[in-house]
């Protein structure tokens, strides 16, 4: 399994009044690492959104280990978590200058048609990346 990792600054507006990032920031960053992690396997969302398919997210899973402060240099870490042709789950890890994991989630997605919300197959619409996806599942 792959890991793509994304360089995050934490920017002020980030930050609560305490100067801890706000807990809703972490999902912005998981989709900076998910993007990331999808633009490293060659493809892009604005591609897919050219058929009129998004992909949203139906859940998300987020722990909150210690905090990150504004001024602070963080990574994210992004990989493919689970995937079954339907729904793709992305695992992520935000890590701090310290090198400890500050926050871990994951987020499950699926692809439907824009207008209709009708659900779809990745596997069928998307091929090749079904087949990327599989790959890194595997950890080829």
């Amino acid at each position: 399994m792959n890991t793509v990792r994304a360089p995050i600054e934490v920017r002020y507006q980030e930050t609560d009044q305490m100067g801890v990032v706000y807990h809703a920031n972490y999902l912005v960053w998981f989709e900076i690492g998910r993007t990331k992690l999808i633009e490293y396997l060659g493809f892009k969302y604005a591609d897919m959104e050219k058929y009129n398919i998004v992909s949203p997210v139906i859940d998300a899973q987020i722990s909150y280990k210690k905090p990150v402060r504004y001024g602070e240099k963080v990574v994210i870490d992004t990989w493919l978590e689970k995937y079954d042709g339907i729904r793709t789950v992305y695992g992520y890890n935000v890590i701090g200058e310290d090198g400890h994991i500050a926050v871990t989630g994951t987020t499950t997605h699926v692809i439907v048609q824009k207008d209709s919300f009708r659900p779809l197959s990745l596997k069928k619409a998307f091929p090749d990346w079904h087949k990327a996806y599989i790959s890194q599942i595997k950890g080829e």
